[in-house]
């Protein structure tokens, strides 16, 4: 690692459960971010400052004005502009030494399986089920970590799902096709702008963790977070012998 590196990620490398080692995983690392909006802002925002050696965000959409109260990725000047790309050009700014990989298209699951299988965590950063469970799908197929957050009026919550644990469910666990509820979109229930900066910063932290080794992800625990008086518990998930997607798959695999 070169000096200027060396001073850049320095108070990383002071942390005992990072260290130069830890730091070196981060550099090496590929993080999958799909969605650029008020969740994928924050969590962007904190993979390129600590220096994630690559950084592909997938997002189809483009920069409308009412994102802006919440997407701190982008500006009024780039309304119109691709969000992956305005995401881009932020986080270049940000870091220059992190490989930024815009991707300006749906989520699908033919795409997603290309991608995840180049990730080494990936985070959910979308806002309806369909996407949700396709990249879980994916994720649970690649045996590849999932970092999962959401926020809808003054509510957030986090999970982490990895199919390699065998304590882990998946998001279909938590959430079955079945008894997804319908979507409840922003533009029709709003969005506190802090929680989601709050839900983001949270998912890149449990994606460094990942990618280090440090502590215990928010493996089999869903965070809710109640923004108006600020509370925070943990709810237990279990794995669902039954599930649908990860139910009839071995154990830890």
């Amino acid at each position: 690692m070169h000096d200027e590196a060396l001073l850049r990620y320095s108070r990383h490398i002071l942390l005992p459960d990072i260290g130069i080692e830890g730091q070196a995983r981060i550099r090496a690392a590929q993080v999958l971010l799909v969605g650029a909006g008020g969740l994928g802002s924050p969590a962007a925002y904190y993979l390129a400052s600590a220096g994630v050696g690559a950084l592909t965000v997938v997002d189809h959409d483009v920069v409308d004005l009412t994102n802006l109260q919440r997407q701190i990725l982008h500006s009024t000047d780039r309304i119109g502009q691709s969000k992956a790309q305005s995401a881009r050009q932020t986080l270049a700014g940000i870091n220059p030494e992190v490989a930024i990989h815009a991707i300006e298209q749906s989520a699908d699951a033919q795409r997603l399986a290309r991608w995840v299988s180049q990730a080494t965590v990936v985070l959910d950063c979308t806002d309806n089920f369909v996407t949700r469970h396709a990249i879980n799908q994916a994720c649970v197929a690649q045996r590849k970590p999932l970092v999962s957050g959401a926020a809808i009026r003054f509510d957030g919550q986090l999970a982490v799902f990895d199919a390699a644990r065998a304590d882990s469910p998946c998001y279909a666990c938590l959430f079955p096709h079945s008894e997804a509820e319908h979507d409840e979109p922003c533009a029709v229930t709003g969005v506190f702008a802090p929680l989601t900066g709050m839900v983001g910063a949270m998912q890149a932290a449990e994606a460094l963790k990942l990618i280090v080794g440090a502590g215990e992800p928010c493996v089999g625990r869903l965070v809710l977070i109640e923004a108006l008086r600020m509370q925070v518990r943990t709810v237990l998930v279990p794995r669902d012998p039954q599930c649908v997607v990860c139910g009839g798959l071995p154990y830890g695999a």
